[in-house]
């Protein structure tokens, strides 16, 4: 984790704000920690048969000469920002935020560039010159056929059949339709079951009988195309005879000579299936598979793989992603792995049996691996129930501990950007889903977004990506960062390393989590790595090197605050820069550790504040605060001028008619220049202070949850990059009068997002009533709209339907009221999802032969009194009706015969 170190070290002196005496030594380290930086990128391009051990240990050494020298600069930095309160200087009242003085550093600046630079030598001599042993292992090991009377596979047959079908008759035409090697690729996770399914199929009597040879090659994270060749000669000829040839072979010209051999030996009338397992290189087209001959016999190549990448370089006919395991395929393997043969069991014990095998999530090396454990215990109702009631049990954690070698690989070789980003994901709790956009402003706060650098020929496929893989939907003023975010996002996903569990209407992704194997994986390896240190318990609190060290602790039961040792030593952790409380929501005052004085992100969520903390204004370093709290932000505030993102979020929602809770955020916040993302629940942005000309937030994107108050005009002219806005309106009583802050919207030339709100509409018989809010002008750079409670009549829709970058529509709570609307086809040009919940809607025309063209998604749901969705609409694909009566459950197949277009159309009742 040397990288990521060095990231942050760069953003260190990044943020550090220089006497002019101090610029020169400062730009000197940076550049020497970029030089670093990119000697430790070197082992993503390296041979994998290098010693990772060796490699390893010179990155922590690095690792931990870097961690040094930041902790020398920022405590350094901390004194001098401390010693103006003991002067009694309030920073709120200053220009600027001080200087830093560094001479006095010098020494230790030069003693770390004289440590890394012997370091970075050894780091890059083991890099070129892979140790003998490491070699000589490798040389050792050589993979042979499978021994096929012990292969036996439980569940996936509708695949088995599938693939096997496959490989025995015609294949659809493939992405290379040039050449006639038919290749077939098996993705998905470690211990999805990949290699036992191409096994199955290896064995399988049709399979054997229609392939006169069959060769089975393991090729492993560490790739040699002269090992691999060989392998495949041995099956193919005697092993004695292709010895011999080997010997006579000169080394330089061997592997374009075996590559000859294995051609010739595979070019006769003999149909051949070649199973290529675990392949980890892209190479492996271009190195080994373009070298098969070619033929029009049927002879298959079938690849299994963790990367979605490899499958698709590959140029398969045809990718398949080995599913996990259903419930019953789950019993069944468990149930045969711990009783073999066995026909009878208890009722009770078969129940707890299947919430243990449910506990698995569906990855057959975990079945497997439970198995193997539960079979050498008691096999009682008692002591499987006691297995099944949580996860975090001894048996479990045993078998993830068991699996880490065959899932290591998988971090191991993530390339060095990816590694931080991926055991990030490791500090939420077990099976939490992570929301999209948290997680990435967590990414972006700590640095590990900085440095992404997306060249002119990824941008026009990352932005793809952006668009199908992501639920944020911007253009073309997407931010470096957020590329890069996306890019690490897709690359963790094609690697089988993320699972996602919500999506989009595009099939982007919402939340995703980590399977437990590899979460358990995150929490090992960031506390080798000191990381990451997480607390789940008093013993984990109270352990005997515990804390010590770590970078970052995640606290995963709030309640471990309130016990004065647990408090004592979380405080006493002088390193930490990120404190992260991803427990359950705690409603009741704990003390939370708010004095770490090195602390860059502060995430308390899930704490209840009852007082603001004045020790956090205190925190000179800090980048991200998120906490739970009613009251009003101190002006002081202000002091935190490095702060990116201000999250504040009430303990209750909603307040009821009658109460003006509001509150406006402190004037000092137009000092924070740096804020980025600003969700404060309730509360107002204040007019900025007129007579001071530099009050703007030049870098503030993202402004949610602010009442109408705050959208004047003044406040939208000192925002001028915001891209986000979402507004609450919060009804009282006596709110009659007209809002106008649509009127000032179009002053945010760049706002790509807005969502406005009533989250308490009053409800007549006759439907929504709210103060009128009148529709103006929205900047047609708006790609999303969201709009709930509003109760606008349907030909207001008309101010809107023009906007000409618009791809998604959500209309809730009778944002649009009344029993008729028509759509002409000049409306929504560019329209893809459409959202109608809630509403009294009762006839949709198009009078138009055809209209919202773009669309591509509509979901409606509770619109009880709809009686039909128009024949007319455009070329979409997917409908989606959630209690939308009196729609007969036939209206879908009807609606079907008229659009061809149409792949899904689902029903759903929240009554059923």
């Amino acid at each position: 984790m040397a990288y990521a170190a060095v990231i942050s070290l760069k953003q260190t002196i990044e943020r550090s704000r220089l006497e002019t005496s101090c610029t020169k030594i400062l730009k000197y380290l940076y550049d020497e920690a970029s030089a670093l930086q990119e000697v430790l990128k070197e082992l993503d391009s390296s041979s994998r048969s290098i010693s990772r051990e060796k490699v390893n240990d010179l990155d922590g050494q690095i690792r931990g000469a870097v961690w040094e020298l930041e902790d020398v600069i920022e405590s350094h930095y901390l004194n001098q920002f401390l010693s103006l309160f003991d002067e009694e200087i309030t920073l709120g009242e200053d220009d600027d935020p001080p200087f830093l003085f560094l001479e006095e550093l010098k020494q230790d600046i030069d003693s770390f560039i004289l440590t890394v630079d012997n370091l970075k030598k050894a780091y890059v001599h083991e890099l070129q010159n892979p140790s003998p042993e490491e070699e000589e292992e490798e040389d050792e090991f050589v993979h042979s056929r499978p021994d096929e009377s012990k292969i036996r596979m439980v569940g996936l047959s509708d695949q088995f059949k599938k693939v096997k079908n496959w490989l025995t008759n015609k294949l659809p035409r493939g992405r290379s339709p040039r050449h006639l090697k038919r290749t077939l690729a098996l993705f998905g996770t470690a211990g999805i079951g990949k290699t036992a399914l191409a096994l199955k199929l290896f064995q399988d009597p049709l399979i054997s009988s229609r392939f006169h040879r069959r060769l089975f090659v393991t090729v492993g994270p560490k790739y040699q195309l002269k090992r691999v060749l060989i392998d495949i000669l041995k099956q193919v000829k005697n092993p004695d005879d292709i010895d011999k040839k080997i010997m006579l072979m000169k080394e330089g010209n061997m592997i374009s000579n075996l590559k000859v051999l294995m051609e010739r030996s595979l070019d006769d009338d003999k149909r051949y299936l070649m199973v290529l397992d675990d392949v980890w290189d892209n190479d492996i087209w271009f190195g080994l598979i373009n070298h098969f001959p070619d033929d029009n016999r049927g002879s298959r190549i079938l690849i299994t793989t963790r990367l979605r990448e490899v499958a698709h370089t590959a140029n398969a006919d045809v990718d398949c992603e080995v599913r996990f395991l259903d419930k019953k395929e789950s019993w069944d393997l468990l149930r045969e792995k711990v009783f073999g043969e066995q026909e009878s069991l208890s009722y009770e014990l078969e129940q707890a049996g299947k919430k243990i095998a449910e506990k698995c999530e569906g990855l057959p090396l975990t079945i497997i691996t439970v198995a193997k454990i539960l079979s050498k215990s008691d096999k009682t109702t008692e002591y499987w129930n006691n297995v099944a009631a949580e996860k975090r049990n001894s048996v479990f954690m045993d078998a993830y501990e068991k699996m880490s070698k065959v899932l290591h690989p998988s971090y191991e070789y993530l390339p060095q950007y990816l590694k931080a980003c991926f055991l990030y994901m490791g500090v939420f709790p077990q099976n939490y889903e992570i929301p999209y956009s948290k997680l990435v402003n967590l990414w972006s706060a700590e640095g590990f977004l900085s440095y992404g650098n997306v060249n002119s020929r990824e941008y026009f496929a990352v932005q793809h990506l952006f668009d199908i893989f992501s639920k944020s939907l911007f253009t073309w003023n997407v931010t470096s960062s957020e590329y890069f975010a996306v890019k690490c996002l897709f690359e963790l996903f094609s690697r089988s390393l993320v699972m996602i569990h919500k999506q989009s209407y595009s099939n982007g992704m919402k939340t995703f989590s980590l399977h437990s194997p590899f979460w358990y994986l995150c929490n090992k390896e960031a506390m080798k790595s000191k990381f990451f240190y997480a607390l789940n318990t008093l013993a984990d609190a109270l352990a005997e090197e515990g804390t010590e060290g770590h970078r970052r602790l995640c606290v995963r039961n709030n309640v471990l605050f309130a016990i004065k040792d647990v408090y004592d030593s979380v405080e006493s952790t002088s390193t930490v820069r990120s404190l992260l409380c991803t427990g359950p929501y705690h409603p009741y005052p704990v003390p939370v550790c708010s004095s770490l004085s090195l602390l860059k992100i502060l995430d308390a969520l899930t704490i209840r504040f009852y007082e603001f903390s004045m020790e956090v204004v205190m925190l000179a370093q800090l980048t991200y605060l998120a906490l739970t709290f009613n009251g009003n932000l101190p002006s002081s505030i202000s002091n935190l001028w490095n702060l990116e993102y201000l999250i504040v979020r009430r303990h209750l929602s909603i307040i009821g008619f009658g109460g003006n809770y509001s509150s406006y955020l402190p004037m000092q916040i137009w000092r924070m220049q740096e804020l980025k993302h600003v969700h404060v629940m309730g509360s107002d942005l204040p007019d900025p202070p007129t007579e001071e000309e530099e009050s703007l937030l030049p870098n503030l994107l993202s402004l949610l949850d602010v009442t109408p108050q705050s959208c004047n005009k003044d406040v939208f002219e000192r925002t001028p990059n915001l891209r986000k806005l979402g507004i609450r309106i919060q009804l009282s009583i006596t709110d009659d009068e007209p809002f106008s802050f649509f009127d000032h919207i179009s002053h945010l030339h760049k706002l790509e997002k807005l969502k406005c709100a009533i989250v308490n509409p009053k409800i007549m018989l006759s439907g929504v009533v709210a103060p009128p809010v009148p529709l103006s002008i929205f900047p047609p750079s708006l790609v999303k709209l969201t709009l709930s409670g509003l109760g606008y009549s349907w030909e207001e829709m008309s101010k809107i339907s023009s906007l000409p970058s618009l791809r998604v529509l959500k209309l809730r709570c009778h944002a649009f009221r009344g029993a008729k609307w028509v759509t002409r086809r000049e409306e929504f040009p560019n329209l893809e999802f459409l959202l109608i919940e809630d509403s009294d809607l009762v006839e949709w025309s198009f009078p138009d032969i055809i209209g919202l063209e773009a669309l591509r998604s509509l979901s409606l749901k509770h619109c009880y009194k709809l009686e039909m969705i128009p024949l007319e609409i455009g070329l979409v694909k997917k409908i989606e009706l959630v209690d939308c009566k009196p729609l007969s459950p036939s209206y879908p197949e009807w609606f079907k015969r008229f659009n061809y277009n149409l792949l899904h159309f689902n029903v759903d009742s929240s009554w059923e």
